[in-house]
C-alpha cells in the first residue's frame, strides 16, 4: 500500500480515498428509497472489505453487489430501522413537549438511541450481513458490549459524517463513504482481536 508505481501521480492511499469518496456517492443514491439504508452501508462495508482482498473499490462493483443482495430481509431491516427512528424522534418530541419526568425520559431515550446506533451500524459492518441480518444484529450487540473501544469508534465516526455533512452539505453525499471505512476498520479490528496468533 506504500509503493508508487513508475509515473504514478498518486500513491495506492490516495487511490483508495477517491474509491472511498465513489463508494460514498453510490451509497448516498441507493440509501434515498430509506428502507434501503441498511442494505447499502452493508454492502459499501462488503466493498471496502474486498480493498484487502485485491478486489476492486468501484461504484460499479457497489451496484452488482447491492443487486444480486438485495433481497426482503434486506428491506424489512431497513423498515424496522425507519421504525425505530421515528418512534425515536416521537419520544424526542414528547420529551420536548413538557411531560411529567421528562428530563429523565429524554436521559433513558438518549442512551437507548445511541445503544441502538452503535449495535445496528456495527451490524452493517459484519460481513454476516449480507445474508443473515439476525446473525449480524446479535454479533454487533456482543460486540457493543465486549468492545467497547470498538463502539466509540463507531460514535466518533457518526459524529465526524455528522459534522462535516452540517458544515458543508454536500460533504452528506460522501459520508456515507468514509462512514463505512470506519465501520469495516471497526469490524475488522475487532475480528484480529478474537483470532488467536500463530505460535
Amino acid at each position: 500500500m506504500t509503493a508508487r508505481d513508475t509515473g504514478e501521480v498518486f500513491g495506492p492511499r490516495m487511490t483508495l480515498f477517491a474509491d472511498v469518496l465513489s463508494v460514498g456517492l453510490a451509497t448516498a443514491a441507493a440509501c434515498l428509497p430509506l428502507v434501503t439504508v441498511p442494505a447499502a452501508l452493508s454492502t459499501a462495508c462488503a466493498v471496502l472489505r474486498g480493498a484487502g482482498l485485491d478486489q476492486p473499490v468501484t461504484a460499479g462493483r457497489y451496484f452488482a453487489l447491492l443487486r444480486r443482495r438485495l433481497r426482503t430481509g434486506d428491506l424489512v431491516a431497513g423498515a424496522v430501522a425507519l421504525a425505530g427512528l421515528l418512534v425515536f424522534a416521537a419520544d424526542v418530541a414528547l420529551a420536548a413537549a413538557g411531560l411529567p419526568g421528562a428530563p429523565l425520559f429524554a436521559v433513558a431515550a438518549a442512551v437507548i438511541g445511541t445503544g441502538a446506533v452503535v449495535v445496528g451500524l456495527r451490524a452493517c459492518g459484519r460481513t454476516e450481513s449480507l445474508t443473515d441480518w439476525r446473525a449480524a444484529v446479535r454479533g454487533a450487540g456482543r460486540d457493543a458490549v465486549t468492545d467497547v473501544g470498538g463502539s466509540g469508534l463507531v460514535l466518533l465516526a457518526v459524529a465526524t459524517a455528522a459534522l462535516c455533512a452540517w458544515m458543508l452539505l454536500p460533504l452528506a453525499l460522501l459520508a456515507p463513504g468514509p462512514l463505512a471505512l470506519a465501520l469495516t476498520a471497526v469490524d475488522v479490528r475487532r475480528s484480529a482481536a478474537v483470532t488467536p496468533q500463530p505460535p
